[in-house]
């Protein structure tokens, strides 16, 4: 995942509660896909389901997007959506909590190429920007965690 603010690998309050980010690679299938823009609030409240980007504990340069799948002694138990993926905390453990940055509030897939019909556009217009909602109590990150 590449982060458009804050400063490269400084430790910097953004100046913004909101910035960008693209995802990359697939550990988030189905909710996000490699290409997606992220639009993410730094500082907020995380809850269990919600959707993250975080520094990753071993490689503080790389920021990552985890689903924060429950809260655990000394931090984030953070999980990817797409389990074939690997890249979460069954390979790092718990992520400290001044290592979770923000929480993706929506995502925006870009236009396919070559797409220019006005259907084509237009269904891409309502599908392209979506809210990623955190997964209910139960959900996705329950079914991880019981899996491991």
């Amino acid at each position: 995942m590449t982060e458009q603010s804050p400063g490269e690998g400084g430790q910097e309050r953004p100046l913004l509660p909101f910035g960008t980010a693209e995802v990359t690679g697939p550990s988030m299938v189905p909710t996000l896909r490699h290409g997606d823009r992220l639009v993410v609030r730094y500082g907020a409240r995380v809850r269990p389901g919600d959707v993250v980007v975080l520094r990753h504990p071993f490689q503080q340069d790389l920021l990552v997007v985890k689903r924060a799948a429950e809260r655990r002694d000394g931090g984030w138990w953070v999980l990817g959506d797409n389990a074939f993926a690997g890249g979460d905390s069954t390979d790092y453990g718990v992520v400290p909590p001044d290592l979770v940055l923000a929480r993706v509030l929506l995502r925006v897939r870009p236009r396919p190429a070559g797409q220019r019909s006005v259907p084509a556009l237009l269904g891409w217009a309502l599908s392209s920007v979506r809210p990623v909602l955190g997964a209910r109590p139960g959900e996705a990150a329950s079914r991880r965690l019981r899996a491991r």
